[in-house]
C-alpha cells in the first residue's frame, strides 16, 4: 500500500481500537449514554448474552479486516543498525506490511495477549519515507480474544486493532530484552537481600557473537562475558553465589502500600560487542520478596517480605473501548490509596505499562491472571495451535510484568483451573520465564491433579445480601479464606452521574435503559437490590429517596464485607471486591463510577478498611479493633455507646487496651440483653481514642432487632436470598433534624466544619462539592462521608481537589465553589466555600 489513497481513512493515534477509532472522529453518538450503544452497527447481538461467544452478526462491519496505515522517516544514522518493530497488542489477527513487503501474516499473529517483534532492518529505508500497513481481524469465538463477560456489553468490533503501542527501535546485532531483578532475604529481619539478575539477550546475525553483558542493579557493577551462536536467544542470568556483590546489606525495601515506603532501584544492562554498545537497556524494580502458603485450613496466605499481608483489594475493568487515559488512571490510583485498598485484581485484562508504574510507584499490588468464561476457558475445543497462542500469550505478558514489585501472583485460570495438559505448559512457561511470585491455578476452589489446592474461593456473592451475611455465613462467601470475587452488589450512580448516562426521558422510574447499564447473563437488572431495599426500608418512591437509600445500602454492605474480613485475619485471608470500577457506566460493581464519582460504597470501603479502625459485630455484639499496621499501637481505648430509635442510651461502656502490630483484638462485648429493649432499630457509636484522648477511629451503626435469616438451601452462584429480611423502615421516620455549616477553601483543600444544633440524630449526612452552576464535581474525595451527627455534636471534614480543577472554578464569592449537605432527615444545606490564602513561605 505504499501509494494508497488515505483521505477518507480515519485519524487515529495508536493505540486504539477501529470503534475507538470511530468515536473519537464523531462517528455515532457517545456510546456509553443510554442505549446509543446498540444503533452501531453490528451491535445486534442479544442483549446480556457473551458476545464473545457468538460470531460477528451478518451485517456487522467488523466482519472484515480493518486497515492501519502510516507513513515514517528513518534517519540516515540508523542505517547499518539492526531495526526491529514492535507490537504490544494486536486484537486479533494481522497482516503486516512494511514498504510493500509482508513482514507478517495472519498464521503468525494471532493472539491479543501477544507482542511481537520483527527485525526488520532488511526492509526499512534509511533517510526514504516508509509505509507501514497493518491489516486486523477481530476476534472469532474460537479464538483468545479479549473479552468481557457479565460487566459490560461488548463492543461491536469485539475490541479490533491495534490495542497496544507500536514502535521501532535499533540495537547493534545482540539485543537486550526484559532485564529482572528478584530479591531473596536471607532472614526475617530483612537486614541481608540477596539479588539475583537476568535478562534475555538474542543474536541477530548468521555467525556467532562473544562479547560481554554489564551493567548495575542498585548501583552495584556486575559483568560477564557471553557468547552466542547464530540467531541464539539466551537467558542470561547473575545470581549472588557468583556475584557475591549483589548480597546487600542494609537495603532500602520496597512495601506494600501503608506498610512503608515503596523505594524503586534502577537495574540497567548493556551489551558490549568489540567494546560498543550493541544495545542497552533499563527496569526499575524494588528489593521486596512475595510467597504465598496455604494455612492449616487450606487457605492461601501472602507474605510480603516475609510478613502476612491480608489481601483487601478490588476487581479491575478497562474502559470498554480500551483508550488510554494517563490522566484518569492517576486519579483511580489515587482513589485506590485513598480508601487504604492494597491490592488490585485484573481478570484478562493486561494493563499498561503505565498502570504497572503507578503500581510500583504507589506500592499497590497487583494479582494477574486469565479470565473466564469464552474459549479462553473452553479447554475441550482447543487445537494444538490454540494452546500455542495461549502459551506465547502467557510468555509475552511474564516477560513484559516479571520485573514489577508490584506484582505478587499469577492465576492460570479463573472460574475453572485448565485440564492438566494446559497447566503443565502454562507452569513450564514460567518456569522458563523465571517467574518470581505466586503461581494459583485458578480462582475458584478446585484442585487439580498438577497443583493440587489452589488455597482460594469463588462462592460469590455478587448481588445484595444484608451487612450481617459476611460474618454469619461459614460456608459460602463469609470472612473465611480466600474470596477472589465477591461482592454486596449493586452500586447505583449518584444523581449527576444517572443525568450523564441516562437520557433525560429514562432517569426514573427505572426501565429497560437502566436495566442496559446493570450487567449481562444473570445480572440484567438490579431487582434482588431493590426488593431488598424495600423489604428492608420500605418503598422509595422518589429518585431522591431511591438514591439516598441505595447510597446507605453501599456503605453499610462494602463496610460490612471488609471489616468481616478484618475482624477474622488470617482465617480470613483476602477478598477482592467484585469490582473496583467499569468499563462504561454502569449500576454495578464498582467502588466509584465511569465517572470518578465516590459515593456510599467508595465511604464504607474507606471506613472499613482504615489502618486503625474500631468496629462492631453482627453475630456476637463484640467491639473489635483492627489494626492494619506492622507496628504494635499500645494506650488506646475503645468506648462505645448503644441508643434506641429514640437516642434513649441503653449501654455504654470504655475500655483501655494495648493492640499489637497486624491484628485484631476483642475489646468487649454488648450484652445481648440491651437489643431486647423494645425497639426494631438500634445505633451503636464506637470511638477509639489514643493515649493523647484523640479519636484515631469512629463509626456509627443501625443494627435491626432481628437479623435477616437468610434461606441458605437456595444459594445461588449470584447470592443467599432471605426468609426474612431485617426491618429498617423505622428510619424513614426519624424525627427531623438539621446540620449548620461553615467551608474555606485552601490550595487544593476544603475545610468543612458540620455541627447538629438540634435534639435530632443527623442520620447519614453526606456533602458534596458543587460548581457554580450547582453540578456536583467528581474526583472529589473527602476525609470522611455519610455521617452521623449526634444532637449538639461538631465534625471537620476536608476535601482533596485535583489539582486541575483549581484552573477551571473561580473560587471566590458566589461564582466559587459550593458545598451541598444533605442526610435522611436533614433538610439540604448549601454554602460557599470561602477562600483562606495559602500561608506564605518564611523568610529566609
Amino acid at each position: 500500500m505504499p501509494n494508497a489513497r488515505t483521505e477518507a481513512w480515519y485519524s487515529a493515534s495508536v493505540p486504539a481500537t477501529v470503534l475507538a477509532v470511530q468515536v473519537a472522529a464523531g462517528e455515532f453518538k457517545d456510546p456509553f449514554v443510554g442505549t446509543n450503544l446498540r444503533s452501531i452497527p453490528g451491535t445486534s447481538y442479544p442483549l446480556g448474552e457473551n458476545f464473545s461467544n457468538l460470531d460477528m452478526p451478518a451485517d456487522s462491519p467488523y466482519r472484515c479486516g480493518w486497515w492501519y496505515r502510516k507513513t515514517f522517516h528513518v534517519a540516515a544514522s540508523e542505517r547499518g543498525k539492526t531495526i526491529w518493530l514492535r507490537f504490544g497488542g494486536i486484537n486479533y489477527r494481522a497482516d503486516i506490511w512494511l514498504n510493500g513487503r509482508k513482514i507478517a501474516d495472519s498464521d503468525q499473529v494471532q493472539g491479543a495477549y501477544r507482542t511481537y517483534e520483527f527485525d526488520v532492518t532488511k526492509a526499512i529505508k534509511p533517510s526514504e519515507e516508509n509505509v507501514l500497513a497493518v491489516e486486523t481481524f477481530a476476534p472469532t469465538p474460537t479464538d483468545l480474544g479479549i473479552n468481557w463477560v457479565d460487566w459490560n456489553p461488548c463492543p461491536p468490533d469485539k475490541d479490533m486493532g491495534l490495542w497496544g503501542p507500536v514502535s521501532l527501535m535499533t540495537s547493534g546485532s545482540v539485543a537486550v530484552r526484559s532485564p529482572m531483578a528478584t530479591t531473596h532475604f536471607t532472614d526475617a529481619s530483612l537486614q541481608t537481600a540477596e539479588l539475583t539478575i537476568r535478562a534475555e539477550v538474542s543474536n541477530a546475525t548468521d555467525h556467532p557473537v562473544e562479547g560481554r553483558l554489564e551493567g548495575t542493579a542498585a548501583g552495584i557493577p556486575i559483568s560477564q562475558l557471553v557468547r552466542l551462536a547464530a540467531g541464539e536467544e539466551k537467558t542470561i542470568s547473575f545470581a549472588p553465589s557468583d556475584f557475591p556483590q549483589l548480597r546487600i546489606e542494609h537495603p532500602r525495601v520496597w512495601w506494600p502500600a501503608d506498610q512503608g515506603a515503596h523505594p524503586l532501584q534502577t537495574l540497567t544492562l548493556r551489551f558490549l560487542l568489540d567494546g560498543m554498545v550493541s544495545d542497552e537497556q533499563s527496569r526499575r524494580f524494588g528489593i521486596r520478596e512475595v510467597n504465598s502458603e496455604l494455612t492449616a485450613k487450606g487457605y492461601r496466605l501472602f507474605r510480603v517480605n516475609q510478613r502476612p499481608i491480608l489481601i483487601r483489594g478490588a476487581g479491575w475493568s478497562q474502559d470498554m473501548l480500551l483508550r488510554q487515559q494517563p490522566e484518569r488512571l492517576a486519579e483511580e490510583f489515587r482513589m485506590v490509596h485513598d480508601m487504604h485498598l492494597n491490592t488490585i485484581r485484573l481478570e484478562g485484562k493486561m494493563e499498561t505499562d503505565e498502570f504497572f508504574r503507578l503500581a510500583d510507584e504507589q506500592g499497590v499490588l497487583v494479582i494477574a491472571g486469565w479470565c473466564c468464561c469464552d474459549h479462553w476457558e473452553h479447554w475441550d475445543k482447543w487445537t494444538p495451535d490454540t494452546l500455542n497462542v495461549a502459551t506465547a500469550s502467557l510468555q509475552s505478558q511474564i516477560l513484559r510484568i516479571r520485573s514489577h514489585p508490584s506484582l505478587i501472583a499469577w492465576l492460570n485460570g479463573s472460574d475453572n483451573p485448565p485440564p492438566a495438559n494446559v497447566e503443565t505448559a502454562y507452569l513450564k512457561v514460567l518456569e522458563q520465564m523465571h517467574w518470581p511470585n505466586a503461581i494459583v491455578s485458578s480462582a475458584s476452589a478446585t484442585p487439580t491433579s498438577v497443583s493440587g489446592q489452589s488455597g482460594v474461593k469463588m462462592t460469590g456473592p455478587y448481588d445484595f445480601v444484608a451487612p450481617s451475611y459476611w460474618l454469619v455465613d461459614t460456608k459460602y462467601g463469609g470472612a473465611y479464606g480466600f474470596n477472589t470475587e465477591t461482592s454486596p452488589g449493586p452500586a447505583i450512580p449518584s444523581p449527576e452521574s444517572l443525568k450523564k448516562m441516562l437520557p433525560p426521558d429514562h432517569h426514573w422510574p427505572q426501565d429497560a435503559v437502566w436495566g442496559y447499564h446493570a450487567g449481562g447473563e444473570g445480572f440484567q437488572d438490579i431487582h434482588v437490590f431493590n426488593d431488598a431495599m424495600s423489604a428492608t426500608y420500605g418503598e422509595a418512591k422518589t429518585a431522591a429517596r431511591y438514591n439516598q437509600v441505595a447510597q446507605s445500602m453501599a456503605f453499610d454492605g462494602e463496610r460490612a464485607m471488609f471489616e468481616a474480613y478484618g475482624r477474622n485475619k488470617y482465617n480470613s485471608t483476602g477478598v477482592i471486591q467484585w469490582m473496583l470500577n467499569n468499563a462504561w457506566p454502569s449500576s454495578i460493581w464498582h467502588l466509584y463510577d465511569y465517572y470518578l464519582d465516590a459515593a456510599g460504597g467508595y465511604y464504607g470501603t474507606k471506613k472499613a478498611c482504615e489502618l486503625l479502625h474500631v468496629q462492631y459485630s453482627y453475630d456476637d455484639h463484640s467491639v473489635y479493633v483492627v489494626n492494619s499496621l506492622y507496628k504494635a499501637t499500645p494506650g488506646l481505648t475503645a468506648v462505645a455507646h448503644v441508643y434506641d430509635i429514640n437516642l434513649k442510651e441503653l449501654f455504654s461502656k470504655s475500655t483501655a487496651l494495648d493492640v499489637g502490630p497486624d491484628s485484631s483484638i476483642k475489646a468487649f462485648d454488648i450484652p445481648q440483653a440491651v437489643f431486647q429493649a423494645p425497639s426494631t432499630v438500634y445505633f451503636v457509636q464506637l470511638e477509639l481514642k489514643n493515649a493523647k484522648d484523640t479519636v484515631e477511629s469512629r463509626n456509627f451503626y443501625w443494627v435491626p432487632a432481628k437479623l435477616t435469616e437468610f434461606d441458605w438451601a437456595k444459594t445461588t452462584y449470584t447470592h443467599t436470598p432471605t426468609k426474612t429480611s431485617e426491618d429498617m423502615t423505622a428510619l424513614q421516620s426519624l424525627a427531623p433534624s438539621r446540620v449548620t455549616a461553615t467551608a474555606r477553601s485552601s490550595g487544593t483543600m476544603v475545610h468543612l466544619h458540620v455541627s447538629n444544633p438540634s435534639k435530632a440524630l443527623a442520620f447519614q449526612v453526606a456533602a458534596e462539592l458543587d460548581d457554580a452552576q450547582g453540578g456536583k464535581l467528581t474526583r472529589i474525595t473527602w476525609s470522611d462521608n455519610y455521617i452521623e451527627l449526634m444532637p449538639g455534636e461538631e465534625r471537620d471534614l476536608t476535601a482533596q481537589l485535583p489539582s486541575d480543577l483549581l484552573s477551571g472554578v473561580d473560587l471566590k464569592g458566589k461564582s466559587g465553589l459550593k458545598v451541598k449537605i444533605e442526610g435522611w432527615n436533614v433538610e439540604p444545606v448549601t454554602i460557599n466555600s470561602q477562600v483562606t490564602p495559602e500561608k506564605p513561605e518564611s523568610p529566609l
